[in-house]
C-alpha cells in the first residue's frame, strides 16, 4: 500500500490533472480487454492446484503459452480501435507501450501472483505486488528528477521497462521456486469454457470499475478524468485490506466449492462481517478525510475531495459482493457469476453515457454506486436462490471434458 501510495502520489503530482486523466484513460480501457490476455488460466490455475497440486506444471505452461499469444493479438486490437475511442486525445504511442505492458508483461506478473496464491502462499504472493509496485515508485522517482516536463507518453517509456523488469523477475522465481512450465498438454474445451467464464466475468469487472475514466475523456474532459481517477485511486488502494482477504480465502473456496453452494456461502458468511465491517469504517474515514487530497496532491486537484466523498461508499458495495461473488466462483457457478457481471457492465456503460455528458464526473459517480450497490444485491440474492434450490451442484462443470482441442 505504501509502495502504490508513493507512486500515485508522484505520478499525479507531475502529470498533472489532465496527462495524468489521459493516461488513466488509456490504461482503463486497456484493462477492459486485459483478462482476455490470460483468458482465464490463471484461475483455472488456482482451481487445478488447490485440488490437485501435481497440475502445476501443465497449468503453468498453458497459462504462458495463451498469455504471450492471446495479449499480443489483443494489442493489435487496442490499438485499431483507441483512435475512434479517444479521437487525437491519446497518442498512439502510449496507448502502444501501455498495451504492451498491461496486455503481456502485467499478465504474466499476475499469473506468477496466482501461481503462489495456489499453493497458499501468501507472503509469496504480496511479494509479487511488492516488486511490481516497487518497480513502478522507482520509475516515478525517476521520472520526477530525470524529466523536466513529464508527460503521459514519457510515463509510459517508464511504465513499460519497470513492468518489464518486474515480469522477467517474477516468472524467473516462480520457475525456481515452484517449477518450470510444461508445454505437453493441450487445453481441453471444458478449460476453454471455464476460462472464457472468467475472462468475461473479469472484463465486466473491469468495465464497471474502470471504464467510467475513459468516457470522462472521450465524453467530458482530461481534467475532469483526472481529478475522477485520482479520488478512484485512493479508493482502490483503501480496498488493499479486503483484496489480501480475497486473495488469502480465494483457493479455499474452490475446496469448499466441493461442497456446492452450501459449502462456499457458509464460508463466506463467515468473512463477511470483517469485511463489511472494515468497509463501513474505511468509508467513513475517507468521507472525514477528503479535505487532505489536495494538500497532498496539489492545488490543481481541487475538486478530488468531492469525488472522494461521493465514491467513498464503494468499499463497502465491493467487500459484499466480491465475496459473494468467491462463493458462486468456489462452488463452479462462474457461468452464472459472469452473466450477471455483465449485465451490470451493460448497466454501468448505459449510465455513464446518459449521466456523464450533462454531469461530468458526477454522473460517473452516480454510476458506479449504482452499479456496486446492485451488484451486491443481485449476488446475494443469487446465492440464497441457489442455496434453496434442489440442485445446488453445477455437475457438468465440476466433472470436466476429455475432449481436447
Amino acid at each position: 500500500m505504501l509502495l502504490q501510495a508513493v507512486y500515485f502520489i508522484l505520478i499525479a503530482r507531475s502529470l498533472g490533472p489532465g496527462q495524468y486523466g489521459i493516461f488513466v484513460g488509456a490504461i482503463s480501457l486497456i484493462a477492459v480487454l486485459a483478462p482476455f490476455s490470460t483468458w482465464g488460466t490463471g484461475n483455472l490455475l488456482i482451481r487445478n492446484v488447490a485440488r490437485r497440486k501435481d497440475s502445476f506444471g501443465d497449468s503453468w505452461g498453458t497459462a504462458l503459452f495463451v498469455t504471450c499469444v492471446s495479449g499480443s493479438l489483443l494489442l493489435v486490437v487496442v490499438i485499431a480501435v483507441s483512435h475512434f475511442i479517444f479521437s487525437h486525445r491519446a497518442p498512439l504511442t502510449l496507448i502502444l507501450l501501455t498495451g504492451l505492458s498491461d496486455l503481456v508483461l502485467a499478465s504474466i506478473v499476475g499469473l506468477a501472483s496466482q501461481a503462489y496464491q495456489a499453493f497458499e502462499m501468501l507472503g509469496r504472493t504480496a511479494g509479487v505486488a511488492i516488486v511490481l509496485a516497487g518497480c513502478r515508485a522507482i520509475g516515478a522517482l525517476l521520472m520526477v528528477f530525470s524529466i523536466s516536463h513529464p508527460n503521459a507518453e514519457s510515463w509510459a517509456v517508464l511504465y513499460l521497462i519497470s513492468t518489464c523488469i518486474s515480469a522477467g523477475y517474477v516468472w524467473f522465481t516462480v520457475c525456481r521456486r515452484l517449477g518450470y512450465p510444461k508445454f505437453s498438454r493441450i487445453i481441453s474445451i471444458a478449460d476453454v469454457r471455464q476460462g472464457f467464464y472468467f475472462s468475461v466475468g473479469l472484463s465486466s469487472q473491469s468495465v464497471y470499475n474502470n471504464i467510467d475514466k475513459t468516457m470522462l475523456v472521450r465524453l467530458a474532459t482530461a481534467d475532469a478524468a483526472g481529478i475522477y481517477a485520482t479520488a478512484y485511486r485512493i479508493i482502490d488502494l483503501s480496498f488493499q485490506p479486503i483484496a489480501a482477504l480475497l486473495y488469502s480465502t480465494y483457493a479455499r473456496f474452490f475446496q469448499h466449492g466441493l461442497e456446492g453452494i452450501h459449502g462456499t456461502a457458509k464460508y463466506a458468511k463467515r468473512l463477511l462481517p470483517f469485511a463489511m465491517g472494515y468497509g463501513i469504517l474505511a468509508g467513513i474515514a475517507l468521507f472525514l478525510s477528503a479535505p487532505l487530497l489536495p494538500l497532498v496532491l496539489g492545488r490543481a486537484y481541487v475538486g478530488a475531495d468531492d469525488v472522494l466523498r461521493w465514491l467513498s461508499p464503494l468499499i463497502m458495495f465491493r467487500a459484499a459482493h466480491y465475496l459473494l461473488s468467491d462463493a458462486l466462483t468456489g462452488a463452479n457457478f462462474q457461468g452464472l457469476r459472469s452473466i450477471i457481471q455483465v449485465g451490470i457492465a451493460v448497466f454501468n456503460i448505459a449510465l455513464d453515457f446518459w449521466l456523464i455528458p450533462a454531469y461530468s464526473w458526477r454522473g460517473a459517480a452516480w454510476a458506479s454506486l449504482a452499479s456496486d450497490g446492485l451488484l451486491a444485491i443481485v449476488m446475494y440474492a443469487a446465492v440464497v436462490l441457489l442455496r434453496t434450490s434442489a440442485n445446488p451442484i453445477a455437475p457438468a462443470d465440476v466433472v470436466q471434458s476429455e475432449t481436447m482441442v
